[in-house]
């Protein structure tokens, strides 16, 4: 379960990322901003399969949670909250099935490290008895 967190947790997530596959091939690029004085991050993501996606994260003060809302140029659409799981930041939410499908949980670990981020995204189709790897991505400073 997520600790109660703060505006600054998700700190080690601000820069401009190249972003690697488990095999090393480049997954895209991605650039985190604050916003309105910390507290929220912007992300601009550009896929190398030509997918671009943003997503706005803030944290709510009353709740001591973080909150993420991605969309992307594929239609794509996902609210996720949490927070701190020691020292990664962990969000959830859960997807619509669609043609009369379940619905589908989906679950994101952003864990920092000395060389950068790792993100790990996975989903569950039953309802988090088991969860699948969506994508599991290296993030290193963008090189000049």
């Amino acid at each position: 379960m997520a600790e109660s967190g703060t505006p600054r947790d998700f700190d080690f997530w601000i820069g401009e990322w190249d972003v690697v596959g488990p095999q090393g091939n480049q997954a895209g690029t991605n650039s985190i901003t604050p916003l309105l004085d910390g507290g929220a991050l912007a992300e601009h993501w550009h896929g190398t399969g030509g997918v671009e996606g943003h997503s706005i994260n803030a944290y709510d003060t009353t709740t001591g949670r973080w909150h993420q809302t991605w969309v992307d140029s594929t239609g794509g659409f996902l609210l996720l909250e949490g927070g701190l799981v020691g020292a990664d930041m962990v969000l959830e939410g859960t997807v619509a099935g669609t043609d009369g499908a379940a619905p589908q949980r989906q679950r994101i670990t952003w864990t920092p490290g000395s060389d950068g981020v790792r993100q790990h995204w996975e989903s569950s189709d039953d309802d988090g008895a088991s969860w699948q790897t969506a994508f599991d991505g290296r993030y290193r400073p963008r090189q000049a």
